[in-house]
């Protein structure tokens, strides 16, 4: 930079000694820290390399990697490759939904001479109007499976987060042998016959719908993921203050932990949520009264239903093959799908904050 020369000869004039040669390097690069040597009458106020690294990473650009962060990131193209590859996966999963949809609003004799297609060739509400024929049974499964997914849900989250609570206490006791037989059952487990034992005689939950909620309220895995985000997030020392003010643990888990556990509750109820809305294994298994079915477990039957028809229409009755051919199959079929998939849609968004950041529990921190 022209002038730097006369400034650095000004500063040895005014030092009355040498200047570093690592400085003049600086100096060179950087002509502010040569200004201001000079405004400051010539001290350079322990210079040495470590203040000029400093300096360096102070004026840096907010944009510029440091660190590790530089392999946080990639170039252009592999970042325009990674856009297709994930642009390819995410219409893997939203075409066939689509396609699915296209079919419950497509006439069945549509299906039977053109095929599946997107844009349905004669649009008809057949299929819907085949459900709401059975208005009645579904309303009342719909009841049904509403109260399972939302009781569940939150006894679900309750248990799972004081179990995980008390396996993330260092000074509890028993922390290693629970945790052993918590994590037991990930790998193993007593099979059909003892479950169905223990659920219908035992606890003689046979027809009730606690034999919904019960079985699925409490997994391995989520109180694993619980007691790794408690035992990481949660600081010790906010713990140990809490005691020392006189708080019992179940005040501070209800005051204190809970309510900066959000990510953790968002991402178990999400789980929990799924597993009993979409759950119709239950009621195949504990529920003999069809007024006690749920939504999944009632549509399964209406699907089973029209197959046994389709595959024995040549035994059937007239009466039977008559009402048999004006029923909707396919159409049916998809809007039966339809119908379980769009609640649970429409609620995923509103967990989508917290879903991903319970999806890095544990995660290593930079």
């Amino acid at each position: 930079m022209p002038g730097t020369g006369r400034a650095l000869t000004e500063l040895e004039t005014v030092r009355a000694r040498p200047v570093p040669e690592e400085f003049v390097d600086a100096c060179i690069k950087r002509p502010e820290i040569l200004r201001r040597c000079l405004v400051q009458g010539g001290h350079l106020r322990n210079w040495n390399k470590e203040s000029i690294m400093a300096e360096r990473i102070k004026n840096k650009k907010k944009n510029e990697p440091d660190g590790f962060d530089r392999f946080n990131r990639v170039s252009k193209p592999v970042d325009a490759v990674l856009h297709v590859i994930f642009m390819l996966a995410a219409l893997t999963c939203v075409i066939p939904v689509l396609l699915v949809v296209a079919i419950s609003f497509s006439a069945e004799e549509s299906i039977l001479e053109y095929g599946y297609r997107f844009i349905p060739k004669i649009p008809s509400l057949e299929g819907y109007t085949f459900l709401i024929s059975q208005g009645k049974m579904i309303a009342r499964a719909l009841g049904i499976s509403l109260f399972v997914t939302i009781a569940g849900t939150v006894l679900g989250v309750l248990l799972t987060t004081l179990m995980g609570y008390v396996l993330s206490r260092p000074d509890y006791k028993l922390n290693g042998f629970l945790t052993m037989v918590v994590f037991i059952p990930m790998v193993f487990n007593g099979g059909l016959v003892s479950t169905y034992f223990i659920v219908s005689q035992f606890l003689g939950l046979k027809d009730s719908v606690w034999a919904l909620i019960l079985p699925l309220s409490v997994s391995s895995f989520n109180v694993i993921v619980c007691r790794t985000f408690f035992k990481t997030t949660i600081p010790e020392s906010l713990v140990e203050s809490a005691k020392m003010d006189g708080a019992s643990q179940l005040v501070i888990f209800s005051r204190i932990v809970l309510p900066i556990s959000l990510p953790v509750l968002a991402t178990i109820g999400l789980f929990l949520s799924f597993a009993y809305w979409n759950d119709w294994y239950q009621s195949m298994l504990y529920i003999d009264d069809s007024k006690l079915l749920s939504l999944q477990a009632l549509l399964n039957q209406i699907l089973t239903n029209i197959q046994m028809l389709v595959k024995n229409a040549a035994t059937i009755g007239v009466t039977a093959a008559e009402m048999l051919a004006k029923m909707p199959q396919e159409s049916a079929r998809m809007a039966i799908v339809v119908l379980i998939v769009l609640p649970i849609a429409c609620a995923y968004p509103f967990f989508q904050k917290y879903f991903i950041s319970g999806l890095t529990v544990g995660a290593v921190k930079g």
